[in-house]
């Protein structure tokens, strides 16, 4: 007897056949929509051949392969000037116009949005100013949950609850609100970076973890302290003194009792944050849906099978070095911040351990989110001395001795960190520093020496190696073993 299922939407749920929700062979509904897919392939196949993108992925044995074809294009090109000299020639290099393509290496498949390849030059750049430009003028008023809370009072959208005369859900609805915009506004600048349509997913984490630390810290640590709700008020009150709105009582601004407010937020999250991390609400509310929206037992089966997701190293950064930023800023002026931050990092380390190891897939990303997190990292002893300074400044004056020991040590500070991150200076005292591991291949094992060799290679696999973005994991550049590695020739 052939399976039958209904193909609506929560259709496992109808326990009767009524007029619209009819079940169908299940043979027959999965051959229509295999048929239907294959024709949206066949169209895009189509596409892809009428508007090529100029550029093809070239995949090698071993490294040397690589290394020799690369030298071989780069030996002729002098910062973008022709040089002497021209690659070696083969029966196609007059057809392929070989002379201006450009050869770089090329990430491993799986670091590649595909999907995001016909967005490119002005076009990119347009939609990137675009998102962006909307995103600064969204945030610009709405920086702060507390902002948004009061916006809403002004138009009465709270007032239909106070008619409900209950002190639970008068009371609970404002917490409610404020937890949920918290929450809101850093997804509204995750989910931008996500549109700005990036070609890997490295540098899509990197984007989005500096967009969204910058925010983070506004929103939590800098706007707060100065006791301001937005960056409108922010700039009102740098900029326009004499109005009585932008008013600020300095005095009033780094008060050792205001520490009492993020060593709350610490413990929040130390505890709060990780728990919800360890629950993973968000993806057991989307395995729920999918499980809903499924339509058959087959289709139950392959969402547990696939239910787990890569992790999102750009927004976890983002967030843990939020609070560790929050930690080391106060760890002066207000010193029991320190154990709980400790607390914090304690178990967010375990919480992320355990994640890593059993609830996420693995995530084989370039080692420049790594280093760029770390480098961001300097933000907090920078932000430390500033609050130790202007606490000093506010209260004893410019002239002071701690005032202006103060000022030299947030000076040289802020030179040595520009000098380290921009101008790659003081590197010998960098941490990150890595030991390549050399495997040594079997006697049998010969790589090919010539240029006539590696020609076959990139005609037959700049079709198939794209095709391959589908899998799950992959070995970097750095990887020991195997030796995969892949050449990008774009034609200019």
């Amino acid at each position: 007897m052939r399976v039958r299922i209904n193909p609506k939407p929560c259709g496992q749920f109808c326990c009767c056949e009524i007029r619209g929700c009819e079940r169908v062979d299940a043979i027959d509904y999965y051959t229509q929509v295999t048929n239907k897919l294959l024709a949206e392939y066949l169209k895009e196949e189509q596409t892809v051949h009428d508007n090529p993108l100029g550029m093809a992925f070239v995949t090698f044995q071993e490294k040397s392969m690589a290394t020799y074809i690369l030298k071989d294009f780069n030996a002729c090109k002098c910062q973008s000037f022709k040089c002497k000299g021209e690659p070696q020639p083969s029966a196609y290099s007059k057809e392929l116009c070989i002379s201006n393509w450009n050869v770089t290496y090329a990430t491993y498949p799986e670091n590649i949005c595909w999907n995001n390849f016909s967005v490119r030059g002005l076009r990119w750049w347009f939609r990137w100013f675009c998102i962006n430009l909307l995103l600064f003028i969204v945030l610009f008023f709405l920086t702060t949950p507390s902002i948004i809370i009061s916006t809403m009072d002004k138009f009465n959208v709270t007032k239909p609850i106070r008619y409900l005369n209950t002190p639970i859900i008068s009371q609970f609805f404002p917490t409610l609100l404020l937890w949920s915009f918290s929450a809101l506004l850093p997804t509204i600048v995750y989910y931008s970076t996500l549109l700005e349509s990036h070609w890997t997913k490295s540098g899509e984490n990197r984007i989005m973890m500096h967009k969204v630390y910058i925010f983070l810290i506004f929103m939590v640590l800098i706007l707060p302290s100065l006791g301001l709700t937005s960056l409108d008020f922010f700039f009102r009150w740098l900029f326009d003194r004499e109005s009585a709105e932008s008013a600020v009582r300095l005095e009033c601004v780094f008060l050792p009792d205001q520490g009492a407010f993020f060593v709350n937020y610490v413990i929040a999250s130390a505890f709060i944050g990780n728990g919800m991390e360890l629950l993973r609400l968000p993806g057991l509310i989307l395995y729920t849906i999918r499980m809903i929206m499924a339509k058959s037992p087959a289709e139950r089966k392959n969402i547990k099978q696939h239910q787990a997701f890569e992790y999102e190293f750009g927004a976890m950064y983002a967030w843990m070095l939020c609070v560790f930023t929050v930690i080391m800023a106060y760890s002066i002026t207000c010193p029991i911040i320190v154990p709980f931050g400790l607390i914090y990092i304690l178990l967010k380390h375990m919480v992320d351990r355990h994640n890593l190891y059993y609830a996420f897939l693995p995530a084989k990303l370039e080692k420049k989110i790594h280093f760029a997190a770390v480098n961001q990292a300097l933000t907090a002893p920078i932000l430390c001395l500033f609050w130790l300074y202007f606490f000093s400044f506010l209260r004893l004056g410019f002239k002071a001795p701690t005032t202006l020991f103060t000022f030299l040590v947030v000076s040289i500070t802020i030179v040595v960190c520009l000098a380290y991150t921009c101008f790659v200076c003081f590197k010998y005292l960098s941490p990150l520093n890595y030991k390549r591991l050399i495997l040594h291949r079997p006697p049998n094992h010969h790589a090919a020496t010539t240029l006539g060799h590696h020609q076959p290679m990139i005609m037959l696999n700049s079709q198939t190696v794209p095709g391959r973005g589908s899998g799950s994991i992959t070995s970097s550049l750095s990887h020991p073993v195997p030796f995969h590695f892949c050449i990008h020739c774009s034609m200019t």
